[in-house]
């Protein structure tokens, strides 16, 4: 893989660093951050598995099914768009890693195949865990979703056990290969400042010092041009000896035009993702169930697993076959390879990935929202049988999901446009750029057609 011509600048360094902010600073500084969010998250992560195992059989009636998929499921995007990973900072499972690591860690180093093949074990991963939700209704069945907890709780505890820092968040998490994909569009950004890094060699924000940790997932500020494995844990802010530390602000997506080092395997994540989006959407509409009658008649069976997974594959492979057609045009312009292409325009597809994964999570959260209060209530008996769970009217949020629709469109398309300008090698801007222009208005356009029709509730 070759590295693009221009090299990314740091000018949103320039912009004013919120930790000049006395309150920002001294919150982030304290001892009690980012401990004072993380307990009470890993409490109410214990609620939630309580009742997914212990609870009401049917979702519907089930408090930590409506927390889990109603409430923060939706919000997790959106927390990356407005904080990076943010989330990651205060996740139960990464508490959960650190306890164990207190009591029982090794700190053995993180095995070769994990650091060489991390990113494709979380691709497989998160395919794995969607295609398992639908085919056994993990998400619909609050046992399963506890069953689902329960795994991941297991691979944190034995990760934490034998291995460094937060080696499962950083390379088996599915979560954290989502989020890293989307906190690369994220209006978030800590960095180190050029001018001061450059003269540092104690690297206390890379191991840590008596009065801060080291980075728990393997980040070094110093030289760290990407967002994706920050978690803005603030243990660099505490560790850092000359203040070269920086939180900014920018605008979505503007890391993306930077990527100096594109990976396929990160790429190929940004197109399974709109595949995601793609089959969540129709296996929610209600023509679900018409569909699945001509797929049983197509091949012949009644196999719900066989039926779906057909639909899966051709979900996931119709964004990434695209992706991979649009890069084989570009290279007739650009005489750059198809798989380059593939790695450096991947990116452009996660803003409307984020627009579509958002887009898709409101009308959980707009059209049932009302269920986690209903739930909250059936804990002490209380009744709302009937009741409907919606916020707004689909009218409403058909109009919201459009907007966001609209808006990844926007920003996919720009970002397609810098990466053509940025890595410009063949003097031919347009000829690059217009397929992948060509490529967002198809995806927008599939984007719209799903998001048209009718959805079945979950609740």
């Amino acid at each position: 893989m070759t590295t693009p011509i221009n090299t990314p600048n740091t000018s949103w360094l320039n912009g004013r660093n919120l930790l000049d902010n006395k309150l920002i600073n001294n919150f982030l500084r304290s001892r009690w951050y980012p401990g004072i969010i993380q307990w009470p998250t890993l409490i109410i992560f214990m609620v939630i598995m309580f009742e997914l195992i212990l609870g009401p059989e049917s979702a519907h009636d089930n408090f930590g099914t409506a927390l889990t998929w109603v409430l923060w499921w939706p919000l997790i995007p959106i927390i990356f768009l407005f904080l990076g990973r943010f989330w990651c900072a205060i996740c139960p499972f990464a508490k959960i890693n650190d306890l164990v690591q207190n009591f029982v860690g090794n700190n053995r180093p993180v095995p070769k195949f994990l650091k060489k093949y991390g990113i494709w074990i979380i691709d497989a991963l998160f395919i794995f865990i969607t295609w398992s939700d639908h085919v056994w209704g993990v998400v619909e069945n609050p046992l399963g979703s506890g069953i689902l907890m329960l795994t991941l709780t297991t691979g944190v505890v034995v990760s934490g056990a034998f291995y460094e820092r937060r080696t499962f968040c950083r390379y088996v998490c599915f979560l954290g290969g989502l989020s890293g994909n989307y906190a690369r569009n994220g209006m978030l950004s800590l960095r180190g400042t050029p001018d001061i890094c450059a003269t540092c060699t104690v690297a206390a924000c890379y191991k840590g010092t008596d009065n801060s940790a080291p980075c728990p997932l393997f980040e070094f500020p110093k030289t760290m041009t990407s967002s994706a494995n920050c978690v803005l844990c603030a243990e660099c802010i505490k560790g850092c000896p000359n203040n070269s530390i920086q939180l900014t602000v920018r605008p979505p997506t503007k890391e993306l035009w930077f990527i100096r080092k594109p990976k396929l395997e990160e790429a190929f994540l940004s197109a399974v993702i709109m595949g995601i989006v793609f089959v969540q959407n129709v296996t929610m509409l209600e023509v679900w169930g018409s569909m699945l009658k001509w797929l049983e008649n197509a091949t012949g069976t009644t196999n719900y697993a066989v039926t779906f997974s057909i639909t899966f594959a051709i979900a996931l492979t119709i964004p990434v076959a695209l992706l991979g057609f649009t890069s084989w045009v570009a290279g007739k312009f650009n005489k750059v390879s198809l798989i380059e292409n593939f790695a450096r325009f991947g990116y452009a597809i996660i803003a409307l990935d984020m627009a579509g994964h958002i887009a898709h999570n409101l009308f959980h959260l707009l059209a049932e929202g009302k269920s986690i209060y209903y739930t909250a209530m059936g804990l002490f008996g209380v009744s709302f049988h009937g009741a409907s769970p919606a916020i707004l009217d689909m009218a409403t949020i058909q109009f919201l999901q459009f907007g966001l629709l609209a808006l990844g469109f926007i920003g996919s398309l720009y970002v397609a446009y810098r990466i053509a300008k940025m890595n410009n090698t063949s003097g031919n801007v347009w000829g690059t750029f217009v397929p992948y222009a060509v490529l967002m208005v198809v995806l927008t356009i599939m984007n719209v057609i799903l998001f048209t029709l009718p959805m079945a509730m979950r609740m």
